[in-house]
């Protein structure tokens, strides 16, 4: 029997704030039982495949930018302007919606990529969008601000998508992974939920989601960049907010017991954000001869290098079942 939704009254608001449908969902949830059995580890294995949502080759950036882009955002804008690396997943989704809603899209991204026709930067010319370069990562924000003024100013009106549209509203599309993943797994046993963790929105929809169905799941956000305190904090306080947006205390309430057990880990970032790491490279092998899926040197590979490593030193019991969230980003293979 499904276990009860105790906060069934804020998954109703949820579905009643509007979104502008962009991702194909649910996404499948793949059962990986080649994966666990070359692991040795005695648990049930699935794959939450959000690299296959579709828009701009998908990713886990549609399902935010479902709620960052609702209709009531949208009236009168003329185009979209956000920023990013020069390789940035969330640049190339933030293209092809605008492209996809009739709108123009300007990128600011902080330097050049060394070649402009591979990865994310080729795509993001493909998909129309125009490009401003500015010199460092400081710089995108006031730059950003700059050309949604000079497009007012020529006539025209912009809307702002924060980075990696990791904002409470945008947390809510993770949310809704969450309630698909419970719904899709309908399991008794324990379950952990490995995925990796940057601006924070898909982690902290997933801690909220899950903190909604009363759901106790062991999250494991593995960071890309940040040191694992600051990602688990970010994450907690995009939960409370997005919590917020449903109204009620018990909701926070129940985000924060949940917070209590969400682990956080930096220790496969390796050199830096978007540097390979060999453990990286190690877990892309083998899931991809072992799962037939691809993933990416910056986010998934990592998540996918630590997921590996609890399993090598027992830490996942094997009556539990275990989830790996693919939150795309194929292109930076191709970079």
């Amino acid at each position: 029997m499904r276990q009860s939704f105790p906060s069934e009254p804020a998954l109703t608001r949820l579905g009643a704030i509007p979104r502008t449908e962009l991702a194909s969902v649910p996404t499948p949830l793949l059962a990986a039982p080649s994966l666990a059995a070359h692991l040795g580890a005695g648990v049930r294995i699935s794959v939450k495949a959000d690299d296959r949502t579709g828009l701009g080759l998908g990713g886990n950036k549609v399902r935010k930018l479902e709620y960052e882009l609702a209709p009531e955002r949208l009236r009168g804008v003329t185009e979209l302007v956000t920023s990013g690396g020069p390789h940035s997943n969330h640049c190339r989704v933030v293209a092809a919606a605008a492209a996809q809603l009739g709108l123009r899209c300007t990128l600011v991204i902080n330097g050049q990529p060394e070649d402009p026709t591979r990865g994310n930067a080729c795509l993001h010319r493909l998909l129309g969008a125009s490009i401003v370069t500015v010199p460092e990562r400081q710089d995108r924000d006031p730059a950003t601000e700059e050309e949604a003024r000079r497009i007012g100013a020529a006539g025209g009106r912009a809307l702002v998508v924060p980075l990696g549209a990791s904002t409470p509203r945008g947390a809510l599309g993770y949310v809704h992974a969450a309630v698909e993943m419970h719904r899709q797994l309908d399991s008794r046993a324990r379950v952990w939920i490995f995925v990796c963790t940057s601006s924070g929105g898909t982690l902290g929809g997933l801690i909220l989601g899950c903190a909604l169905l009363g759901w106790p799941v062991r999250l494991v956000g593995v960071s890309a960049d940040e040191p694992a305190a600051e990602a688990k904090d970010k994450a907690v306080g995009l939960a409370l907010d997005a919590a917020r947006l449903l109204g009620g205390k018990e909701i926070g309430d129940s985000v924060r017991t949940l917070a209590d057990s969400v682990v956080t880990t930096d220790d496969f970032v390796g050199a830096g954000y978007g540097a390979a790491t060999p453990a990286g490279d190690e877990a892309a092998r083998i899931f991809g001869a072992r799962t037939g899926l691809i993933l990416d040197p910056v986010y998934t590979a990592k998540a996918a290098a630590a997921m590996i490593e609890w399993f090598r030193r027992g830490r996942v019991p094997t009556s539990d079942r275990v989830v790996f969230v693919h939150t795309g980003g194929h292109p930076a293979l191709f970079r």
